[in-house]
């Protein structure tokens, strides 16, 4: 069976279910075999899955991940997962697990001609299982989902759902962990102004807030590996978590199920208790705060004025309608903008840890937006940041020549710190600043403001000071925490093993488990 793996809502019509009139039944997308146009299937009014824009919200893995066809055939997957172990604990007949195995396997049960069952019923499984026990050969069908409740077989395939988002997610940092420590090598000595509220500051190197960017995304990368033993985990606890409907054989069910689907064991079950989704949301999130704060250095950066760095550009791209000049940092800007998203969307996991006694679906069904959208949105910016910072263009010439151009605020400290020794820190603190300032005020150079005071010239000669404000030479040991930066991310790198991210279509082609 084709699918298209687009991220469709539950419920979405179809262009035949709508009124005759309605206007929008009259647009096109592609034209039918005979050539007239296809009426409008109206199955695209999510962001993520426009034709148009929904490259930049979301990538084919994510859409691939929550497909709304995927998603059932994994509740599939699920199902057959706890009829075999059913069947090893003598639960249930033998020889019913290979029967219902096979109904599972995809094609075998029709997933798209059940929307209209979901939304008569109004309920978000019963509809699959009653398509599952009909695709079942002789009564096998009726043992489906013994002892289990809806919430067991969706928070458990949600459970494999986050599992595949951070197998993603784990190759899109690894991919740019190898990208910074090459940037932060490349550019070790590469001068340039450091700023502090938007200012110039003290000189640092471009290979050091590089080595800043890939110690954040390092402990993301721990974070991230922290998490899933803790997050990736089974649910089978039946209607409120006391496993009365498994015939006293409920933790030892629970053992073989989580094992087999590679998921862990819950100490009791986690209906009402949310924390696990909330924190999954919550980390990536905060991955995606870091990818925004290095989207958005290297936006500021590539302003005309600044010309430090740039995206890489390729003929054809277009950055104003009206403006032909333009070449805007579109992709930086993107990652920034999907990081808020991604932001309100875990906001959301929170809000879904208030649940109401055993269970309460006002949360539950939060969370298959937020789970969703947090994924998509985190993989689309780690996708585009990769882009970006592989194709980066860095002017070391313009760095180097910045810093030399705010040479004097750039170096004040050390030449406070060269008069120290001599009238203490805080009165040589106090001489550099009514000199800095002045200059300032005045529009004067601080060389000459220094040259001109009495207490200066006793302490230093003109040489000293034009040494002082070489910025070049007040780089501390920018050098060399670059170097502890990478050193890291390169042990880690080799250390762990590669996360290889499932090939396309492998939700639907997953079988049962025996």
């Amino acid at each position: 069976m084709a699918v298209s793996h687009q991220h469709l809502k539950t419920g979405t019509s179809r262009a035949d279910d709508l009124p005759g009139d309605c206007p929008e039944n009259r647009h096109s997308t592609a034209p039918d075999r005979a050539g007239r146009p296809e009426p409008c299937g109206h199955q695209r009014a999510h962001i993520t899955d426009s034709l148009f824009h929904g490259g930049g919200y979301a990538t084919p893995a994510s859409r691939r991940i929550f497909c709304d066809q995927c998603r059932l055939q994994r509740w599939l997957r699920v199902e057959a997962a706890l009829t075999s172990c059913q069947e090893r604990l003598g639960m249930v007949a033998p020889d019913t697990a290979a029967q219902v195995a096979r109904a599972c396997e995809p094609g075998r049960i029709d997933l798209a001609a059940l929307a209209p069952e979901f939304r008569r019923t109004g309920h978000s499984l019963v509809p699959l299982l009653r398509g599952l026990e009909e695709a079942c050969e002789g009564t096998s069908g009726e043992m489906v989902h013994l002892g289990a409740t809806t919430q067991d077989i969706q928070d458990t395939a949600q459970s494999l759902e986050m599992r595949e988002v951070l197998t993603e997610v784990d190759a899109g940092v690894r991919t740019m962990a190898a990208v910074l420590a090459d940037l932060a090598v490349e550019h070790r000595e590469s001068l340039m102004p450091g700023r502090t509220h938007g200012q110039p500051a003290l000189p640092i190197t471009f290979g050091l807030k590089v080595a800043g960017w890939l110690d954040e995304l390092l402990r993301h990368a721990e974070r991230l590996g922290q998490l899933r033993p803790r997050v990736l985990t089974a649910q089978l606890s039946g209607g409120v978590g006391t496993m009365a409907g498994f015939g006293g054989r409920g933790r030892e069910l629970l053992e073989m199920f989580a094992t087999d689907l590679e998921l862990s064991v819950p100490v009791v079950g986690w209906h009402a208790a949310r924390d696990r989704v909330a924190e999954f949301g919550t980390a990536l999130a905060m991955l995606t705060g870091t990818l925004a704060r290095i989207a958005d250095e290297i936006r500021v950066l590539s302003r005309p004025e600044v010309g430090e760095v740039s995206e890489g550009w390729q003929y054809g791209r277009v950055g104003s309608s009206t403006m032909p000049h333009k070449r805007n940092p579109e992709r930086s800007a993107q990652v920034v903008l999907l990081a808020r998203l991604a932001r309100s969307h875990a906001a959301l996991g929170i809000e879904s840890m208030v649940q109401e006694h055993e269970r309460d679906s006002r949360g539950l069904r939060m969370e298959w937006v937020a789970v969703a959208d947090v994924s998509l949105y985190t993989l689309a910016a780690l996708g585009t940041l990769n882009e970006v910072l592989c194709g980066l263009q860095v002017d070391s010439g313009r760095m180097a020549a910045n810093a030399r151009d705010a040479a004097e605020s750039l170096c004040t400290e050390a030449v406070m710190l060269a008069l120290t020794p001599s009238i203490g820190r805080q009165s040589a603190h106090t001489l550099v600043y009514e000199l800095s300032q002045r200059a300032q005020s005045e529009c004067t150079r601080l060389r000459d403001c220094l040259l001109a005071d009495a207490t200066v010239t006793a302490l230093l000669r003109a040489t000293d000071v034009d040494a002082l404000l070489e910025p070049s030479r007040y780089l501390g040991e920018a050098r060399e925490l670059t170097d502890l930066s990478v050193d890291r991310a390169r042990e880690w790198l080799a250390a762990t093993r590669p996360a290889e991210p499932s090939p396309p279509g492998a939700a639907l082609a997953e079988g049962p488990l025996s």
